[in-house]
C-alpha cells in the first residue's frame, strides 16, 4: 500500500503514514478550514489499511504517533473517529498501539490524552511525554 505523507502547514499537522511499516505519524497544529476535506482521505485510506490487516493479520503492531501542540474541536472529533476504528480493529485481533506524545509542561495535551485514553480498552493507548 502507498505511503501517505502530508507535509505541516500553518494550519495542519504533518501526516506520515506509513502503512508498509505499520507506523502512522501526526506531528503539529491541527485547525484546518475544512476538517473534513483535509481528514477525509486520510480516514479513507485508514479505512483500506484496516482492512487489508483483517484479511492478513501482521506479525507486530501497528504503532500511532501523535504529537500535537493544538488542535480545535473539528479536528478532535476527526482523531476520536480515527481512535474508534483503530479501537474496532483492535478488538478484532490486531494488536495496536498509541503513543501521545506531551510536552512535559503542557497539562492540557496530557488531559487530552487521558481523555481519549478512556475510550481505548482493546487498543493500548500511552501517554509520552518529551521536553
Amino acid at each position: 500500500m502507498d505511503r501517505l505523507q502530508l507535509p505541516q502547514t500553518e494550519r495542519s499537522p504533518l501526516v506520515d503514514f506509513d502503512f508498509d511499516r505499520q507506523r502512522l505519524h501526526l506531528e503539529g497544529e491541527s485547525y484546518p478550514e475544512d476538517a473534513a476535506a483535509f481528514f477525509g482521505p486520510l480516514i479513507a485510506a485508514l479505512d483500506r489499511y484496516l482492512e487489508r490487516l483483517r484479511a492478513e493479520p501482521p506479525a507486530s503492531a501497528l504503532v500511532v504517533d501523535l504529537r500535537l501542540a493544538y488542535f480545535n474541536s473539528s479536528s478532535a472529533k476527526a482523531f476520536m473517529n480515527i481512535f474508534q476504528r483503530l479501537e474496532a480493529a483492535a478488538r478484532d485481533g490486531i494488536e495496536v498501539r498509541v503513543n501521545w506524545h506531551y510536552q512535559t509542561d503542557d497539562e492540557t495535551m496530557m488531559e487530552f490524552g487521558e481523555d481519549f485514553r478512556e475510550d481505548f480498552q482493546a487498543a493500548r493507548f500511552e501517554l509520552c511525554v518529551f521536553d
